[in-house]
């Protein structure tokens, strides 16, 4: 089955690997993810959700796998995105997403595992990536 999912990753290493990731005002912690439109590459649908939902400028730089994530058909493709220069440590972003919404961001310690406040479906896309980006099983 072809990813109708894009989701960007940019990771920064602090004192440990981190990602970015932002808290929802109605559905909790998440990673950027969204659609990939009509003749669109998942390449290119992470880069352009990333600037949606985040307003970051970035480019992809690697392909970082499949995921089927059981949840209504959803096949995530994950792609690791670059950004030309350091990310603030947190920040807030208005999206038109959804009737609009704004998303505070911050960046989360890959190995650590996700609190309750996460969204039960991005705890599973960060097991994955642990286990992609740092040899980690993907069980909690």
């Amino acid at each position: 089955m072809r990813a109708n999912k894009a989701c960007p990753v940019v990771l920064r290493h602090s004192t440990e690997l981190e990602i970015l990731a932002f808290r929802h005002p109605l559905a909790g912690l998440q990673l950027v993810k969204g659609t990939v439109e009509a003749g669109e590459s998942t390449a290119t649908a992470a880069v352009r959700e990333l600037a949606e939902e985040a307003g970051v400028q970035a480019g992809e730089s690697g392909f970082l796998g499949l995921w089927h994530s059981g949840f209504c058909g959803q096949v995530w493709a994950f792609h690791e995105c670059r950004v030309p220069a350091p990310l603030p440590e947190s920040w807030s972003h208005f999206t038109a997403d959804d009737g609009g919404h704004r998303f505070e961001f911050f960046w989360q310690p890959l190995a650590s595992l996700p609190s309750e406040q996460w969204h039960p479906l991005f705890q599973g896309a960060l097991g994955l990536l642990r286990q992609r980006l740092l040899g980690e099983g993907a069980e909690a």
